[in-house]
């Protein structure tokens, strides 16, 4: 009787060993394929860039049209030494998050708060769609005209580029949860502003980030269209100074700083997204 009582702890010890060996293995797993990805990722840009800078630097033409991975270096380096850099960066950025959590908060509240009545979302749809269909530049002189040239009007471009995403993401997100859960809360005697807060809402989470990921890039674009039409300062600001004075390496240099804010503030949103809802850690 002993014996196989300690037979059946061996049995239940070695089995406890893979699974304790697993999860080490599942990380290691997961960092060797991102290592990989990412060194992947390397080699391809600078094989890039590597073949810019060579066909350039054989043609002037091609060098006055497309400028060079050393020239625009040059520029980004002359730029953080002046500050110019650092100051339309903080500028754009600036503006970018402002329109970026103005138009997620009012859009994601407003899609959310469809759910309550479908006979209201019904009727809003036609004008959802009407406004999203309008270019955001078609608004920029608007926008100027009722806000003025300065930070509130590059504020309200970005805010307008994000807000109709974030309201189609979050009520696509609020319509998807399962009835059959709908119900059974329903059954256990559960209002319906407590389904709204207890499932509705987590529900939704994957597509509201989903959409925050999204308008980081529309909030920025926004805010650079509101710098190309009236601004003294910013990204986009530098962008067409630069253009107009066919300084094609300095208009790089400057989408280059504004790929780096755009890829800085989607890691945020990410490592927020995983903040918030954990078992997306395993995906």
């Amino acid at each position: 009787m002993t014996s196989d009582v300690d037979a059946g702890m061996a049995r239940s010890t070695d089995s406890s060993e893979p699974i304790a060996v697993q999860i080490p293995g599942r990380r290691w797993k997961k960092f060797r394929s991102t290592a990989i990805v990412l060194a992947t990722q390397i080699v391809i840009l600078a094989i890039f860039l590597g073949f810019w800078d060579y066909a350039t630097s054989q043609n002037r033409a091609a060098a006055f049209m497309f400028g060079s991975p050393s020239a625009i270096a040059g520029f980004l380096g002359q730029m953080a030494r002046d500050g110019s850099l650092w100051r339309d960066t903080y500028v754009t950025g600036l503006e970018t998050l402002l329109g970026f959590f103005v138009g997620n908060f009012v859009g994601t509240v407003i899609g959310l708060s469809l759910w309550y009545s479908r006979f209201v979302s019904r009727v809003v749809e036609p004008f959802v769609i009407a406004v999203g269909s309008i270019p955001i530049i078609a608004l920029a002189p608007i926008i100027i005209i009722w806000f003025g040239t300065g930070l509130i009007s590059k504020v309200a471009m970005s805010t307008l580029s994000v807000v109709i995403v974030a309201l189609v993401t979050s009520y696509k997100g609020a319509v998807g949860v399962d009835p059959d859960q709908i119900n059974l809360m329903r059954t256990l005697g559960a209002s319906k502003f407590q389904i709204f807060r207890k499932l509705v809402v987590p529900a939704s989470l994957t597509d509201i980030f989903a959409g925050l990921k999204l308008t980081v890039g529309f909030a920025l674009i926004g805010a650079i269209v509101g710098e190309f039409m009236s601004s003294s300062e910013g990204l986009g600001h530098a962008i067409f100074k630069a253009g107009s004075l066919y300084v094609i390496p300095k208009v790089f240099a400057a989408l280059v700083a504004t790929i780096a804010l755009a890829l800085i503030l989607t890691f945020i949103v990410g490592k927020v997204e995983r903040l918030l809802m954990p078992w997306r850690r395993q995906l």
